[in-house]
């Protein structure tokens, strides 16, 4: 196949706060950084490194309106130990009508939705 999945791409109104919010969540690193754009990429040398789509912050005008159309899911080892921990940096849990779940929707400093998903069994997790 021909193409590869290069980044995900995040509309937001100031680049570098929000990015640098991510890559603490994530721990994940700072790579490139404009007023109007910057790019966070996974830990050099880690197993995500070069696998893992880059998250590109980019500036635009408008705030946040609305539910986003996409969205990103988080796979912890602790699920409600990375909940506490996105509320500590921040985060804030929302309600879009997800009802009772085994993952948790949040939305990062700037309104944009994502989920925690619950942790995978040892089962699971020697499945994939």
């Amino acid at each position: 196949m021909g193409l590869r999945w290069q980044a995900t791409c995040v509309d937001c109104t100031d680049p570098a706060t929000l990015g640098r919010w991510w890559a603490e969540l994530l721990g994940w690193r700072l790579t490139y950084e404009e007023d109007d754009e910057v790019v966070l990429e996974p830990p050099e040398g880690g197993e995500e490194d070069g696998v893992a789509p880059d998250l590109l912050f980019l500036k635009v005008p408008d705030a946040k309106r609305g539910k986003v159309r996409i969205h990103i899911d988080l796979r912890p080892e602790d699920q409600a130990a990375e909940v506490a921990r996105a509320e500590a940096l921040g985060a804030t849990r929302v309600d879009i009508g997800q009802g009772e779940q085994s993952w948790v929707v949040l939305a990062d400093p700037e309104g944009n939705e994502f989920c925690i998903l619950r942790a995978l069994t040892p089962e699971e997790q020697g499945a994939g």
